[in-house]
């Protein structure tokens, strides 16, 4: 088994017309045939390639779509929003089992925040909102580092947009378990004391809000490449490390969350999961603990 990432800001480079950029799109091309040559070398019987928010909400979509296909061979499929939502909810079910009870997830990506809960392996409500780390930064934040005043607005725009999303999840009921997906959620934990990654992903890591709060207050002073420096902070992550960490705020605060605990799988495992459950027939029931 083997794992390689890249990291692509596709949410970042995105224009104000809503397109993707130029250089975005080649770096998506460029991506998507290097791992084709990996998965190809390693041995891979078949290839799962998946677009979300980025790419779901450009208005140029079909073209880069269909550039990827045309140099690639490759076809990516889009996922919807709500699909991108229940699919981390089914992984992080089947990673804490049914003795979790309820569970409320939050997900940070880079186009979208995805808001979840339920009892079940599918949630009873799912959100997908334009509130990504990525988009937010884009749109918002452009100034390095991003200032005081613009920061107070950006919270008081991230309340008003999250209070109805809020109020129809607590209307479903309380949850027994709130958890965080996204590396965005994990470099906040890890900003606030959580263990690293070296750990093991059974290691408990938690989010505080009151730890957020102290957390927000420090980095939002620094610049980019400062916050490079600070542990559990990439230099592809930095810029946008901000945006995700006043969502994650405002998520919380909205919910009345005041602390999350950080589960390891998230989106690609509920496609692999999802998968074996369609080829096996029926329900493919993976425990982690």
């Amino acid at each position: 088994m083997s794992s390689t990432k890249e990291t692509l800001r596709l949410a970042e480079n995105t224009n104000a017309a809503g397109d993707i950029t130029s250089s975005g799109s080649d770096r998506l091309v460029s991506t998507v045939r290097d791992f084709s040559a990996i998965a190809e070398k390693s041995g891979c019987g078949e290839l799962m390639a998946f677009a979300t928010s980025a790419v779901r909400d450009a208005n140029n979509s079909e073209d880069v779509l269909a550039r990827v296909r045309n140099e690639t061979g490759v076809n990516l499929e889009v996922l919807s929003g709500v699909d991108e939502a229940r699919l981390t909810f089914l992984a992080v079910r089947r990673w804490y089992g049914w003795s979790a009870g309820r569970i409320l997830n939050l997900d940070i990506g880079g186009g979208s925040l995805e808001l979840t809960s339920g009892g079940d392996e599918d949630p009873d409500v799912a959100f997908s909102l334009q509130l990504g780390a990525g988009r937010l930064t884009r749109d918002w934040l452009d100034a390095d580092p991003p200032g005081k005043r613009r920061v107070a607005v950006l919270r008081d725009w991230l309340e008003a947009e999250l209070t109805a999303p809020a109020k129809e999840i607590l209307a479903a009921g309380e949850w027994d378990r709130s958890v965080a997906t996204s590396k965005t959620f994990r470099s906040l934990a890890r900003l606030t004391g959580a263990a690293p990654s070296g750990a093991g992903p059974r290691v408990k890591r938690t989010l505080t809000a009151s730890g957020l709060r102290q957390l927000i207050a420090f980095i939002s002073r620094m610049t980019a490449s400062d916050r490079a420096e600070l542990e559990g902070v990439s230099s592809d992550r930095s810029q946008q490390i901000v945006a995700g960490a006043l969502v994650a705020e405002a998520s919380m605060r909205a919910l009345g969350v005041n602390e999350l605990e950080m589960c390891p799988w998230a989106l690609r495992e509920g496609l692999i999961l999802r998968k074996l459950d369609t080829e096996m027939g029926g329900e493919l029931m993976v425990r982690a603990r």
